[in-house]
């Protein structure tokens, strides 16, 4: 009875169907859904594949200096973590945006530092290198810290977490 009305509702055109095979019994016609899929939202940012590639790349970079710190401040790990960030930094925001933010002139202090002390570690001095780039990277992303430290504050909901970083968001400049 089901299948004529569905079969008699096709045949004029009225239901668009598809076919679905059943495990215990022959292929029927089912309904098929009729709304569409979900286009891209309005405004979602397209990312081309060296922006991902890019971010696989500063991935394996951040892995490499975390993992040479982790074996005592192994100078190659170090050295190869640091060549990968910033390689991937450059592919993810391009090389013109890169070097336009690390070479402002209020964040030279914090550039001249952090290329240091990327300078330092090739030349396998690790431990002096990453006190270097430590500093130098503070200095470079101090204004990004009270905006990193609000959002944290207002994300937890854990009562001395959340006093902590908005007591931190108020701390820091945002110069």
């Amino acid at each position: 009875m089901i299948h004529q009305r569905l079969i008699s509702q096709l045949t004029k055109g009225q239901l668009p169907l598809t076919r679905v095979s059943s495990v215990l019994s022959a292929p029927h016609l089912v309904p098929a859904p009729t709304q569409k899929a979900p286009q891209a939202a309005y405004g979602m940012i397209s990312i081309t594949e060296w922006q991902k590639i890019g971010v696989g790349t500063t991935g394996f970079g951040v892995f490499f200096v975390l993992f040479g710190i982790l074996l005592y401040f192994d100078a190659v790990l170090l050295a190869f973590g640091n060549l990968l960030f910033l390689v991937g930094l450059s592919l993810i925001i391009g090389l013109r945006k890169m070097l336009a933010f690390f070479f402002q002139r209020h964040k030279l202090k914090g550039t001249s530092f952090f290329l240091g002390g990327v300078v330092i570690v090739l030349l396998r001095w690790p431990l002096l290198g990453m006190c270097l780039e430590t500093y130098g990277f503070f200095n470079l992303f101090k204004s990004f810290f009270p905006v990193a430290f609000g959002f944290l504050g207002n994300a937890s909901n854990i009562p001395f977490l959340s006093a902590l970083f908005r007591r931190l968001q108020g701390a820091s400049s945002m110069v």
